[in-house]
């Protein structure tokens, strides 16, 4: 039994309908008022297991903002149907190429959810050539309104990857674990896009 998507493209945002294929007969279900959950699953082990780690190297986030959250995909046909399927949750801010693939950038109606944060876009990139990525959840991004060199400094313990900090646009820094990665800049994404890109 495999799961697929129909787009109804007369209206003015798409539709879902779960498609079953069975004995080589469709079956059709109308499914409205979908969750990013539906679609992408709850992110919430994810995020405990990434708060558990800012927790055990000290780095205090609970005055930072949240701004987005990235989800990596295997296949180009996943993006292009998930790209569909979360633009209907929101607003496709940018599909834009970097570095070699696109990257999609949805702001949400109704934003994730996790204890008292909102998180109100959801980034998905394009999986690059010649590069393999588990789907799944990767990284999260957090606004801090310090310098680098003094936020780096406070944790100076920690290896920090500071190659984005050469980027003439939405510098950064990051750490890196083995199944994923917090981000740390100065702006939103959804400021980059608007107002720098």
């Amino acid at each position: 039994m495999n799961q697929r998507l129909l787009v109804h493209r007369k209206l003015r945002k798409y539709q879902y309908y779960p498609v079953t294929f069975r004995h080589g007969v469709i079956f059709i279900t109308h499914k409205m008022n979908n969750s990013i959950t539906d679609f992408l699953g709850s992110p919430n082990i994810f995020l405990d297991k990434l708060f558990d780690y800012l927790s055990e190297k000290k780095i205090n986030v609970s005055n930072y903002e949240l701004d987005h959250i990235c989800y990596r995909v295997e296949t180009l046909e996943r993006y292009q149907a998930l790209k569909i399927a979360l633009s209907n949750l929101g607003e496709l801010l940018t599909e834009s190429q970097v570095g070699g693939r696109a990257i999609a950038s949805i702001k949400l109606d109704e934003p994730i959810i996790y204890k008292s944060r909102k998180i109100r876009v959801v980034e998905l990139p394009a999986p690059k050539k010649g590069s393999f990525y588990k789907e799944g959840f990767e990284h999260v991004e957090f606004v801090i309104d310090v310098p680098f060199a003094e936020f780096m400094a406070t944790h100076a313990a920690l290896n920090f990857i500071t190659k984005d900090l050469k980027k003439s646009v939405n510098q950064g820094i990051t750490l890196k674990e083995t199944d994923f990665s917090v981000k740390f800049h100065h702006h939103t994404l959804e400021y980059v896009i608007r107002y720098l890109d």
